[in-house]
């Protein structure tokens, strides 16, 4: 018999409905998992058992369920680091707003998932506090940059989870995790209290055990917040009512791009099985072009860098966060608490971002990468004519070992080059467990929508779902 850590969102709902279990039930098998499993996962970076933040409101849809939120979140009191020395010490005045929402619906927050500093990896191994480990392999990666977020539902230290994902790193570790991963549309969900890395494509979003539970997060999590900026003020569908609904005579996008040499030979044996797996639902599979992937990878890597560059300039020692001892002078201050603050790879996207945006080479970089940008949003609206979903891989490979890429930056940025292109268009996806190795590592597949129809990819995914349970 399962533990109730193992359970799902729905299942544990109808249980609590029911009153078969108590919420305390829950959260002792969480804490017993947690003391159990988080000395090999290190899923986040600081577990408080005390800590733990409960609602007051015991009605709510997530009333009683334990929820992992990423340490580049605000909640208000709770120390919030974003994973680098720069902001040890920094306690917010105030709650994201996404998080407010699980707090409202009753959530229990379970605070602080381990991820790569301010978000800037593929691995979670550039995080300050040290790497997060895959629970199906402690010798490889989780993924990044929401490797903790992934983790600690794969591994049933909670019930689900919220993440970030600026080019992918949502889906990427959700992928390698074997959990299902949403990033929704560009403004679907408040960015406010989110701590920015690239604040033209940051998401959140929710990391679950399946696609039910996805739906029930994005329910709660979404919706027009004054707050941001950014946010669309559209209608929030109910998300839950596509579920198990039919796909037959949908038409589905395979884009000819996505699936070129280099791509792993079992994660190509899986997505292709699942291409059948859903044409044998009824769902018609149409080749598509995307002409301008192949510059993704290097238009992101100068926007986000770019913005980077701007975003982080505000840790400098004055305000917030760490400070150095006993500076020479003003300079030197800010010298030497960035230099002690933060970890190489923050470093090396802020030289490159700083470089793209000078005068002598803003035009030829910057400039040319929001152009490329607009190119391969006007693929997708272009493909989106003619098909309803795009179907890709998630990830070009599964996990790999720890360490394996830590030194080599480009192949650690071709992690995400299936995944980086819906940041840029500002469009939602979701990735599924679809398959795992032979060395049992998990294999994702991603669902690729059309602006604000997040809708379509769940039901697609819960198409698949039903059809591969087991």
């Amino acid at each position: 018999m399962k533990k109730l850590n193992e359970l799902k969102i729905h299942e544990l709902r109808n249980m609590l409905d029911n009153k078969s279990i108590s919420p305390e039930e829950i959260m002792r098998d969480v804490v017993s998992c947690i003391d159990t499993s988080e000395k090999n996962l290190h899923a986040f970076v600081k577990c408080d058992k005390n800590g733990l933040i409960r609602s007051k409101k015991p009605n709510g849809p997530l009333s009683g369920i334990p929820i992992a939120i990423k340490d580049n979140m605000c909640i208000e009191g709770v120390e919030t680091t974003c994973s680098s020395r720069i902001l040890e010490g920094f306690i917010p005045p105030y709650t994201a707003t996404a998080v407010q929402k699980l707090i409202d619906a009753g959530a229990i927050l379970v605070p602080r998932a381990n991820m790569d500093e301010f978000a800037m990896g593929s691995s979670t191994e550039t995080s300050a506090f040290g790497p997060t480990r895959n629970p199906h392999n402690l010798e490889y990666v989780p993924g990044g940059s929401s490797g903790g977020s992934a983790v600690s539902v794969a591994g049933n230290e909670v019930i689900a989870s919220l993440g970030s994902d600026t080019g992918g790193s949502i889906r990427q570790p959700a992928a390698l995790c074997g959990v299902v991963g949403m990033k929704p549309t560009y403004g679907r969900v408040s960015r406010y209290g989110l701590i920015a890395f690239a604040s033209s494509l940051d998401q959140i979003g929710p990391i679950t055990k399946d696609i039910t539970d996805c739906a029930i997060l994005m329910n709660v999590i979404s919706g027009y917040d004054p707050s941001d900026s950014t946010s669309a003020n559209v209608p929030v569908p109910d998300f839950m009512k596509v579920l198990g609904q039919s796909v037959k005579g949908m038409k589905i996008g395979i884009p000819r791009e996505y699936f070129i040499d280099g791509m792993d030979k079992e994660v190509s044996a899986a997505i292709q099985n699942a291409i059948k797996i859903l044409q044998g639902q009824g769902a018609e599979m149409v080749d598509i072009n995307l002409p301008h992937t192949e510059y993704a990878v290097a238009a992101y890597y100068i926007l986000a860098t770019a913005e980077a560059s701007s975003n982080l300039a505000r840790y400098d020692g004055v305000q917030y966060g760490h400070r150095t001892k006993e500076p020479a002078s003003l300079i030197d201050m800010y010298f030497r608490t960035r230099e002690e603050g933060f970890g190489p790879e923050v470093k090396r996207r802020i030289i490159l971002g700083t470089y793209v945006l000078s005068a002598g080479y803003y035009d030829a970089y910057y400039l040319k990468a929001l152009k490329v940008r607009t190119l391969i949003s006007k693929d997708f609206s272009d493909a989106f004519k003619k098909v309803d979903v795009i179907l890709t891989p998630t990830s070009p490979t599964p996990a790999f070992k720890i360490g394996e890429r830590a030194e080599d930056p480009l192949q650690m940025y071709l992690s995400d080059i299936y995944t980086i292109s819906v940041n840029l268009a500002g469009l939602p996806a979701v990735s599924l467990p679809c398959g795992k190795t032979k060395n049992k590592l998990p294999i994702g597949l991603q669902l690729i929508g059309k602006p604000f129809d997040e809708e379509t990819i769940i039901k697609v995914g819960s198409a698949f779902e039903e059809a591969t349970k087991e």
